[in-house]
């Protein structure tokens, strides 16, 4: 289910088969394929593989499919694995092996049985059409567990204390942290170094690492690098370090006892990502990485009578995500009847009907529910969720596909534009500021990417001294070039010159003055992005938080929004993030409200001016 899972493993795989990666062994993650057609054995993630059936719906090149980390019941998991139910109808030769935690196996075996039991009879003996659970004992070393006397007031804080107690007061062996996203990762790395620089030179021998989804591959990868003798490695990571990946010289690990999860309340139409108590199988999954070549201890930062309140897995994440993106992929793969899909968890009603007017208010669907063509089909098989899939696929008839393109390309990228050099936090927010669109962020974003192909020739000097991730801009420039190879393939083509002149002459669409002053451009970005994403609606207040168009949320610009310290009346956002007490938006960028009707005439109705707002979602 994890990028840096579908990669380590493959290398490591590569290297033990004896060949080059990409050749025999290679991987495919999103807007990265390194594979070939001499290619047998290919680890990908699940939603990767779930856009291959968009093209090859029977899977037909692969005779065995292995579907890890399966107890995890990531939506794009299940939804595979429902998925492979059909297949198996049509190719009964087809081998599944599902790799699982005990906890949910028989979970597992139940759902396959149950569907070969209905399949067409095959010629085959009749042990070979039941599925069955094969057990492997994992070679594991002696784990002790301690815990808090008291919940700690501060988990960040906590964990970094304890690396220091483990640095200074156990035997040797790396340290593996969990927390629970990137701000709190960068935070604790750094903290670390700070703590360092005050201990004597001979002490300082810890070497703080991050490891989350939104670092590139590359920088993944350092995590799996042997630290310089007689240094203690210290890495800093989100639950993606639970499973699939062993960091070798592993020894302790500080579980601070939270994760993040995306939520969708059905009620807002928010998504958003909500730390709350991770579950007794993830505690476990977290304590098990210690023991792995030794024996280990795992440092539980709460107490032991909250651990047994924990629930014993999570709720699966089909019943509590936005649903839009995976409905519309099972509506290209030509499932119709959405409800019919075997799910190994049906989702909640209310969520599949959110998704579908969703998708019906971006014009995926018709009024029957069905896809449409040519739109709807590529909003599913471009590698964007489908509120960026509508805005590129109509940014034509805006006149800014090409700035579009480049908005999606760095809204797309996995890890921060920015980052903080000697001159920390102030010089960076100094740089930003040359780069600052008063329109907000998204054409901040593309500021920033033109001035990094142009000026700065895509050089890493030219990041260097304007605070700018290099392997952050030199991914987005990847990622761009192949979204524009998929329009190209819809036949849509990008003109280039559109990005530097202005929109040309035969594009009726936009304004005169459009076509020739950059407020124009600006203006036609904004709206072309309001028809993507007026769902992601939101209204400032006097006190300068915002409330979302239903009014009834209450919004804050994230720090890192240059609408944070800036005034709006409406903007559109890319992403919500719940952190605390507070939710946060960020990639906000200042619309008119008029154009949310001109957008969505379906998903709003003209309320009574009584109610502050003017206007409502439509609630059908």
């Amino acid at each position: 289910p994890r990028r840096v899972a579908a990669t380590t493993v493959a290398i490591r795989v590569a290297e033990e088969v004896g060949c080059e990666i990409g050749k025999e062994v290679g991987y495919t993650i999103r807007f990265d394929d390194v594979s070939s057609a001499a290619t047998r054995i290919k680890f990908l993630t699940d939603g990767l593989l779930i856009r291959e059936a968009l093209m090859d719906p029977l899977l037909s090149k692969y005779s065995v499919i292995m579907v890890d980390e399966a107890h995890e019941r990531s939506i794009s998991t299940d939804i595979l694995l429902g998925l492979l139910r059909k297949i198996m109808k049509r190719r009964p030769e087809l081998r599944i092996i599902i790799s699982s935690a005990t906890l949910q196996a028989e979970e597992f075996l139940k759902f396959f049985n149950t569907s070969l039991d209905a399949a067409p009879q095959a010629p085959a003996d009749e042990a070979k059409k039941q599925a069955a659970i094969v057990t492997l004992e994992g070679r594991t070393y002696p784990i002790e567990t301690q815990y808090l006397l008291n919940p700690a007031d501060d988990y960040l804080e906590t964990a970094i204390d304890t690396v220091f107690d483990i640095y200074t007061m156990e035997g040797p062996g790396d340290i593996l942290v969990f927390l629970t996203g990137r701000e709190e990762i960068d935070k604790a790395v750094q903290a670390v170094a700070d703590r360092l620089l005050d201990m004597p030179p001979q002490k300082q021998k810890l070497q703080p690492m991050p490891l989350y989804a939104g670092l590139s591959t590359e920088q993944q990868m350092y995590v799996f690098d042997k630290p310089p003798e007689g240094t203690r490695k210290v890495v800093f990571s989100t639950n993606i370090a639970e499973a699939s990946v062993t960091i070798d010289g592993i020894v302790f690990v500080v579980d601070c006892g939270f994760v993040k999860l995306r939520a969708f309340d059905a009620r807002t139409s928010i998504d958003s990502l909500m730390t709350m108590p991770i579950s007794k199988a993830s505690a476990s999954q977290r304590a098990g990485r210690a023991g792995r070549t030794r024996p280990g201890k795992c440092f539980r930062l709460y107490p032991e009578e909250a651990y047994a309140a924990l629930p014993d897995v999570n709720v699966p994440e089909i019943q509590r995500t936005n649903l839009a993106p995976f409905i519309l992929q099972l509506k290209a793969l030509g499932i119709d009847n959405v409800v019919r899909f075997p799910f190994i968890s049906p989702p909640p009603a209310e969520l599949m009907a959110k998704a579908l007017e969703l998708l019906y208010s971006l014009g995926a669907l018709d009024e029957y529910a069905k896809l449409t063509r040519p739109l709807g089909l590529r909003m599913a098989e471009l590698a964007l969720e489908p509120m960026m899939g509508k805005t590129l696929l109509s940014a034509a008839s805006f006149g800014c596909l090409s700035e579009i393109l480049t908005i999606a390309a760095m809204t797309s990228v996995a890890g921060g534009v920015w980052f903080e050099g000697d001159g920390g936090r102030t010089e960076m927010e100094m740089s930003r500021r040359k780069f600052a669109a008063d329109e907000g962020d998204h054409l901040t974003l593309l500021n920033v990417y033109q001035a990094f192909v142009t000026r700065g020739k895509k050089e890493s000097r030219f990041c260097h001294e304007h605070n700018l991730n290099f392997k952050t801009m030199t991914q987005a420039v990847s990622i761009r070039a192949q979204l524009k190879r998929s329009l190209e393939r819809f036949g849509i083509t990008v003109d280039e010159t559109l990005a530097q002149g202005g929109p040309k002459r035969h594009q009726q669409q936009q304004s005169s003055q459009a076509r020739q002053d950059p407020a124009g451009k600006a203006e036609s970005i904004r709206r072309c992005l309001t028809g993507g994403y007026f769902a992601h609606a939101a209204r400032m207040q006097p006190d300068g938080t915002f409330l979302n168009v239903g009014g009834d949320v209450v919004l804050h610009a994230h720090p890192s929004s240059l609408m944070f310290t800036r005034k709006a009346d409406w903007v559109i956002f890319h992403e919500i993030l719940e952190t605390g007490s507070k939710t946060f938006i960020r990639d906000v960028t200042k619309i008119e409200k008029a154009w949310l009707l001109e957008a969505a005439p379906e998903f709003y109705k003209v309320a009574a001016p009584a109610d502050g707002q003017g206007w409502k979602p439509d609630g059908r």
